[in-house]
């Protein structure tokens, strides 16, 4: 019985061992989930409406934080709003964003007629074939489309957060209420988490 007690105990002590090894197999960095960011709307034709002090402190934390997601190479998607009746003309200035923020041409494009960037376009589709989990939320209005992707988003069951002081309204005190509300991120607590998935 004896010689039989000290083999079973050597498979019992490599048995943990062994399922720890099969754990780390079964997660491929190529399986690995992602993170986006979603910047919403800044285009030359709405920003003119809105609450100059959130575009003096937006559109610069907008622009820092689309340099931390390229330096991390994690996505940035370009998020246009066209009404079908009135515009903007997609070749048009009014239709761009300001080139202060700096995307990229290469940045994914998705064009909406919706409040929801989740409505009617590809979004969904483009999040779930990058492997994306988890998307950050900046632009304008905070009070209108960017709630409602944050809200698609949810329904959709990815993580959302709001960038905080990269929200824009017409009224300062409705982006803070917006801010209040939902899950908000500063840049540095949004560097860390970059960090831990990257």
């Amino acid at each position: 019985m004896k010689n039989l007690f000290f083999p079973f105990l050597f498979c019992l002590m490599l048995f943990p061992c062994s399922m720890r090894a099969q754990e780390k197999a079964a997660v491929k960095p190529s399986e690995k989930l992602r993170q986006a960011l979603l910047v919403i709307d800044i285009q030359n034709a709405y920003l003119p409406h809105m609450s100059e002090q959130d575009k003096t402190t937006a559109l610069e934390v907008i622009k820092k934080v689309v340099m931390t997601f390229h330096r991390c190479k994690l996505p940035v998607i370009r998020i246009y709003h066209q009404d079908l009746e009135e515009g903007p003309s997609e070749n048009s200035e009014e239709f761009k964003f300001p080139a202060s923020v700096e995307v990229s041409e290469s940045d994914p494009k998705v064009i909406k007629h919706y409040p929801s960037a989740f409505t009617k376009t590809d979004l969904d589709k483009m999040l779930k074939e990058m492997n994306v989990d988890t998307v950050y939320l900046c632009g304008l209005s905070a009070t209108a489309c960017v709630l409602a992707t944050y809200w698609g988003a949810i329904d959709k069951q990815y993580e959302a957060f709001m960038v905080k002081g990269g929200l824009i309204s017409s009224d300062p005190k409705r982006t803070a209420f917006i801010e209040s509300i939902c899950k908000s991120v500063s840049n540095s607590t949004m560097l860390y988490f970059l960090k831990l998935k990257d």
